[in-house]
């Protein structure tokens, strides 16, 4: 029989052992911006998936998704990654869905089952660890460390977009903003946000610790290797 590598469908793309990511729509954020979206599956030692920020579900991601293993973790980082959570639990109803701090009050239509803390579900603990980015009044976000791979998913935190993806007005503002290229950061009014940077820094120095090797990005370009670098350098207004 064919391993579940040899079986893994073109919407999704290797990016470590155990860690896949597949891109999913553009979405339009705010006045008109195009953000493109992506998630991250990691199958955990037991054999099981675990799903970060779910992308848009259609046939062919569910066959390519069942060929890598059980769906069992549901997972949205921040409470703006929720869009598709509710076709993904449909599709796969003994899946646990989990809430950043912030989403099941937004999404009272859910049913999580829990709410995304520092420590990592036990189910996960093996596997993967997590810190809170605090200090907002906006938003807050759960960064994750995939241990094997030496891998850090972000949401938003950190936004690399390609020049060559960008374009008209809100592109310029993108730029503006330092979303673009290489040194992509936060946006700025996330930025103003945080009433508490010292929370945000703490969070940002458990990050570090971890020296990833690697950097998942949700929105733009993804960093496979100088991981703590990138993190370090999109990050840099808090230091």
């Amino acid at each position: 029989m064919a391993s579940a590598e040899a079986r893994e469908d073109r919407l999704l793309d290797r990016f470590a052992p155990n860690l896949w990511l597949a891109d999913g729509p553009v979405v339009r954020f705010g006045p008109g911006f195009p953000y493109p979206t992506r998630m991250a599956i990691v199958r955990l030692g037991d054999g099981t998936l675990w799903v970060w920020s779910p992308i848009a579900l259609d046939d062919a991601l569910v066959k390519a998704v069942e060929a890598l293993g059980h769906v069992r973790h549901l997972v949205a980082p921040n409470k703006l990654h929720h869009l598709f959570l509710e076709d993904w639990a449909q599709r796969f109803p003994d899946a646990r869905l989990y809430a950043a701090p912030g989403l099941a009050r937004k999404r009272r239509d859910l049913s999580f089952d829990a709410e995304l803390g520092d420590a990592p579900d036990p189910s996960w603990a093996d596997d993967l660890d997590q810190v809170v980015f605090r200090g907002s009044f906006f938003l807050d976000e759960v960064v994750f460390f995939h241990r094997a791979s030496r891998t850090v998913l972000v949401t938003d935190l950190v936004q690399r977009f390609a020049p060559d993806q960008v374009r008209g007005l809100s592109g310029w503002i993108m730029r503006v903003w330092g979303l673009v290229g290489e040194r992509g950061s936060t946006p700025l009014e996330w930025r103003a946000s945080f009433w508490n940077r010292r929370a945000a820094r703490a969070a940002l120095e458990e990050a570090l610790a971890w020296n990833p090797e690697k950097l998942v990005i949700a929105h733009g370009m993804c960093a496979p290797e100088n991981g703590r670098a990138v993190l370090a350098s999109g990050l840099r207004w808090l230091r």
